[in-house]
């Protein structure tokens, strides 16, 4: 299943539950992929990053090549695997900078201190830093994400847990509707202050600067209203776009994934899937038979509560999960 999504998709979310191995999974499909002649990204937009610590090498906030075929001549559609984790302080940062270059170029000269205390208060405000992580998102894959050279053929997000995923899916559609409320209010706005205008016939100077001012607003909002609406169109179109859910066998993991289903199907995602990890075997001693038949049961309710689930299962492997071999051998599990 998860082989084969990666192989007909342009774009895969693994998310699920903390700590149930979303990362070794999404660098494992994409590693796979990539060994076989594609382009892949992996995007970690989990705060507490662990792309960096499995592949035992520093990742951070710039693209990074993590593995390439080095068997050929030099090309430019050369098989990689790259990896980026985004820090959420740098993005809210740049983010915030935009908007305050943005503003202070519509503000008069007496607002400017203004601009500066409101960007202070969002800095600190619940949903800045999830606006921040879905503007990067979507300017990866605007960047990345086309048909161009240096595109890639498979962009894999690695998420964070399940809570801050499903709001984050769900944000494009609400930010796309947000910004067409704005664009509506800057109409009635602009029409209204040209009335105005001409009721109190401004001199040219200061009308040429209002609308100057009026037009850069509605570039900006549209601007933003063209990225979230092409982002909700990736995250909606099944052909391009699936979302596979990790887990472990137990019941904490099953219920929180059926609720994550859930509410992904609610936002028009696609689920592709279901990956059990870390499954237990049987026939390794009495411990872990007893705990194999439990996980059994657990994937029994899965999938009662969401009848025709795909899965796909990963064993228990022992030692640490570090570096390319171990991700080769965790990839080849996947069938």
């Amino acid at each position: 299943m998860l082989l084969d999504l990666a192989r007909d998709r342009r774009v895969l979310f693994v998310g699920g539950k903390g700590g149930v191995g979303k990362t070794a999974v999404a660098s494992a499909v994409g590693l796979h992929r990539a060994q076989r002649g594609a382009r892949v990204l992996v995007v970690s937009t989990d705060p507490a990053h662990n792309l960096g610590h499995l592949w035992a090498r520093p990742v951070g906030d710039r693209i990074l090549t993590l593995w390439q075929d080095d068997s050929g001549p030099a090309a430019p559609r050369r098989a990689c695997l790259s990896g980026v984790e985004i820090d959420p302080d740098a993005t809210t940062s740049a983010h915030l900078e935009e908007v305050g270059a943005t503003l202070r170029s519509m503000m008069p000269d007496h607002l400017q201190g203004e601009v500066d205390k409101h960007l202070q208060l969002a800095a600190r405000s619940p949903g800045t830093h999830e606006a921040a992580v879905l503007e990067r998102i979507a300017t990866l894959l605007q960047e990345h994400g086309g048909e161009d050279d240096d595109a890639f053929d498979l962009i894999v997000f690695d998420t964070a847990p399940s809570g801050h995923t499903a709001r984050l899916m769900a944000l494009p559609e609400i930010m796309t509707a947000w910004t067409s409320a704005l664009l509506d209010r800057r109409t009635r706005a602009e029409r209204f202050g040209a009335a105005v205008r001409a009721l109190d016939a401004d001199d040219a100077p200061d009308g040429s600067s209002q609308a100057a001012r009026d037009r850069r607003i509605r570039q900006v909002l549209t601007r933003r209203q063209a990225r979230f609406e092409a982002m909700r169109q990736v995250l909606t179109d099944a052909e391009r776009c699936s979302f596979v859910i990790v887990l472990t066998a137990e019941r904490l993991p099953v219920l929180e994934s059926v609720e994550l289903h859930a509410q992904l199907v609610d936002t028009g995602v696609d689920v592709g899937g279901f990956v059990v990890n870390r499954l237990s075997p049987h026939d390794a001693g009495d411990f872990l038979a007893r705990r194999r038949d439990q996980e059994e049961g657990h994937l029994a309710e899965l999938s009662r509560l969401v009848p025709g689930a795909r899965l796909d299962t990963l064993p228990l492997l022992g030692g640490d999960l570090v570096g390319q071999e171990a991700l080769q051998r965790l990839g080849a599990q996947l069938r």
